[in-house]
């Protein structure tokens, strides 16, 4: 858990996504569309993906447990929550806030 929290930290926007995850391809391509440029870390190719995955799953309830999304340090999400805010208009500007991209 403390390994997700220090990567989670260490960007304005960070993914943690598995290298085959057709949702986490979507939610990594619309961060790049709204101009953001999030550290991904595919836990499929981390030595301690499985460990990574199992704590986004256990303890922080992220079901399914990728994509999971953080935004300044704090966890937004997964795919469903992160196309909601972005439907309704609040992802962009928490981005903005975060400052993980610029207007």
């Amino acid at each position: 858990m403390d390994k997700v929290r220090d990567l989670a930290s260490q960007r304005a926007a960070v993914i943690f996504t598995r290298s085959s995850c057709y949702m986490c391809h979507t939610v990594k391509a619309l961060f790049y569309e709204l101009g953001a440029s999030p550290a991904i870390h595919e836990l499929d190719r981390n030595a301690n993906g499985k460990e990574m995955e199992w704590a986004l799953r256990e303890q922080m309830g992220c079901n399914p447990a990728v994509p999971a999304v953080f935004i300044g340090g704090k966890f937004v999400g997964s795919a469903k929550d992160i196309i909601s805010l972005h439907v309704d208009g609040s992802l962009k500007q928490m981005l903005i806030d975060a400052r993980a991209i610029w207007f």
